[in-house]
């Protein structure tokens, strides 16, 4: 299957049986970074539809070089409202990691 054939896999109509499970895929984290990568690929037959339990997942992936942490962070620090600065909700973190 190519890329785009991957890419266009209509999650209403594919079969979950010819999905992999992605609680099943199991990747060596001391492996190199590339051979994750592959690990990885190689396990899940297509990145962009599987499922997990009897959930389809269909994915996309934006070209660019912010991350995942990136976005959330953004996400947090611009949706999220605080009772109080930022500055004072670190201040009383680090208190309490000192304290324990």
């Amino acid at each position: 299957m190519t890329v785009e054939e991957m890419k266009a896999v209509d999650i209403r109509t594919v079969s979950r049986d010819d999905l992999v499970d992605i609680r099943d895929v199991v990747i060596d984290q001391d492996a190199p970074k590339e051979e994750r990568i592959k690990s990885f690929l190689r396990q899940i037959k297509n990145p962009y539809c599987f499922k997990v339990g009897n959930v389809v997942v269909k994915t996309t992936f934006a070209d660019t070089d912010v991350t995942l942490d990136d976005r959330l962070e953004h996400y947090f620090r611009n949706k999220c409202t605080l009772a109080m600065p930022f500055s004072q909700l670190f201040d009383l973190c680090s208190l309490k990691r000192g304290a324990g």
